[in-house]
């Protein structure tokens, strides 16, 4: 067991289970919100983590949430799971459940923490206990349902991982072109502020905006093979969206 308290503040207190990226983000997150923290690991002992504290904290793999869940005996404290993708289901012996998922990237602690902290978006749904740890941490929330879960994560998955892979490509394609990369980064960062002004219908330009097929056919032709099913996947829905709803 690690203790990671600092001068806390607040009144609240929380153990969180999961020593791994998310868990030490949140751990120095809530820490320096001035929250007492506890973080616990695979040799720790369980049972008795809902006893003593405010909120527990499942910061494990998905499916490693009932088992985790299930070691632990019913106590005061709200347990929480911060997965996108599940539901309240696993934690169904505790009384006072709920989940906070970060809509954000954590890759590393430090990283992770500041993030947190940042007032960025939280997902949550369940006990009050998940609101709570939102505020603390001066952020945003919305409640996602169990039935809209799985929705809501593929949401989360185009937004950030689909995004990256995406940017991959622009990456490959500006190496082969010979130009910096860094370019056509600024130029997304621009496309990505329009979209959130207005929306992405109405900030959509290009040739699949003019329906300019000569152009998008020359795009074709200098593509390497590999290049061309993410291509065309794109530019056809590049396509649709021009032409509007129920096209």
């Amino acid at each position: 067991m690690t203790d990671l308290s600092s001068n806390p503040s607040t009144g609240r207190s929380i153990r969180i289970v999961g020593p791994g990226r998310a868990g030490q983000s949140f751990a120095h997150a809530l820490t320096v919100a001035g929250v007492a923290v506890e973080l616990l690991g695979r040799s720790d002992s369980l049972a008795g983590a809902a006893h003593g504290v405010d909120a527990v904290l499942l910061a494990t793999q998905d499916r490693a949430i009932a088992e985790v869940a299930a070691a632990i005996e019913p106590g005061d404290a709200a347990v929480l799971h911060c997965s996108g993708a599940t539901g309240l289901a696993p934690l169904a012996a505790h009384e006072r459940r709920g989940s906070i998922h970060p809509l954000m990237a954590l890759p590393d602690p430090e990283t992770g923490a500041a993030r947190l902290a940042s007032g960025g978006w939280f997902a949550v749904s369940g006990d009050r206990a998940a609101d709570d740890l939102v505020d603390v941490l001066g952020g945003q929330s919305f409640v996602v349902a169990d039935a809209n879960r799985a929705l809501y994560h593929a949401a989360a998955t185009v937004a950030a991982n689909h995004l990256v892979a995406l940017l991959g490509q622009v990456e490959r394609l500006a190496e082969q072109a010979g130009v910096p990369k860094q370019a056509f980064f600024d130029l997304a960062r621009g496309s990505l502020d329009d979209v959130a002004a207005t929306s992405a219908a109405a900030a959509l330009t290009g040739p699949a905006a003019r329906d300019d097929q000569a152009v998008l056919d020359a795009h074709r032709a200098a593509l390497a093979p590999e290049e061309r099913a993410l291509y065309n996947a794109l530019a056809a829905a590049a396509a649709d969206l021009a032409r509007g709803p129920g096209s």
